[in-house]
This record gives structure tokens, C-alpha cells and sequence, in this order.
């Protein structure tokens, strides 16, 4: 497997890989990802942003991942003096239905981790959905803490941290 930037000549394959994400959402009734969100156009502006990440194996893209450092505004909250340090921020993890159950998340994530220590980033923060009991699990696996719940235009969510 490896982890690379995502290009626009992904995006089909990404977006393939989001609608199948969001089937799954469905079927098992969380209220994440509804809509049109995430849209061809988010996931095409984070490439655009150099935000877009994906991991392949030898049969194409498996799983996909928003990785910022630019900061979240609705993590601003969560802020105190000690926490006002540059932070690593995922959004949008989608795993294809071929890869599912293979650990392919968790090691996306723990890539994640590596490329943000690259960058000189020491904290790494992410939500989901109250309902999404699959990134909760990974937040666990993965040692990230509870911080609280932040708030989106499109609800509210439980936020997560882990220093790096």
C-alpha cells in the first residue's frame, strides 16, 4: 500500500469511493455525510488546496482522507493558551467497499500522523457524527481524546485530539 497526494485524474475513483462511504452511512443509519456532502467540488478543492490524500494498493485507490493544517474554525472553541499551536485536521476518510475491514482507515490515519510530524505539527484533531460508530472506534484505537462537541453549519459533532 501507499499513501500519496491526490490529483484530479483521481477524483472519479474518489468520488466512487465517497458514494459507497455514504451508502454504508445509510444502511446503518447515521446521520453523517448527507446531502450532497462531501461534493465532487469539496473533494476537488481539496486537491486544489493540496489537502487531498489517498492510499492505493495495486489495483487502485482504497481509501481517501482530507489532511489540513490550516486550522478548523469550528474547533476554535476547543482553543486555550496551551492548545494555540498549528494542528493536523482530518476530514472526509472514505474507504472503498473492497477494502473494508482490512485495518485500511486506521493505517490511513497513522499515515496521517506521520506526514503532519514531517511538517513540524504536534497535535491532531478530528470529528464525526455522534452516530458514526466507526470513526469513533478508530479515535479509540488510535488514542485520541474527547475534547467536546463543536458545531457546523450542518449540525453538531464530537471533536477528538491527540498529540503527536
Amino acid at each position: 500500500m501507499n499513501t500519496r497526494a491526490a490529483n484530479v485524474d483521481d477524483l472519479d475513483e474518489i468520488m466512487e469511493i465517497i458514494a459507497q462511504a455514504k451508502a454504508q452511512m445509510r444502511r446503518l443509519g447515521s446521520e453523517q455525510w448527507a446531502d450532497d456532502y462531501p461534493s465532487r467540488s469539496h473533494i476537488s478543492q481539496d486537491i486544489t488546496d493540496g489537502h487531498g490524500y489517498v492510499m492505493t494498493d495495486d489495483r487502485g485507490i482504497i481509501a481517501y482522507m482530507a489532511l489540513s493544517f490550516d486550522g478548523e474554525p469550528a474547533y476554535a472553541p476547543l482553543d486555550t493558551p496551551d492548545k494555540a499551536v498549528p494542528y493536523a485536521t482530518a476530514h472526509r476518510l472514505a474507504v472503498a467497499d473492497r477494502a473494508k475491514r482490512q485495518g485500511i482507515a486506521t493505517a490511513l490515519m497513522r499515515q496521517a500522523e506521520v506526514i503532519a510530524k514531517e511538517a513540524g505539527i504536534t497535535l491532531f484533531r478530528a470529528d464525526t457524527n455522534f452516530d458514526n460508530d466507526y470513526m469513533l472506534r478508530l479515535f479509540t484505537t488510535l488514542g485520541f481524546t474527547f475534547r467536546g462537541r463543536i458545531k457546523y453549519q450542518s449540525g453538531e459533532r464530537l471533536a477528538y485530539e491527540k498529540r503527536l
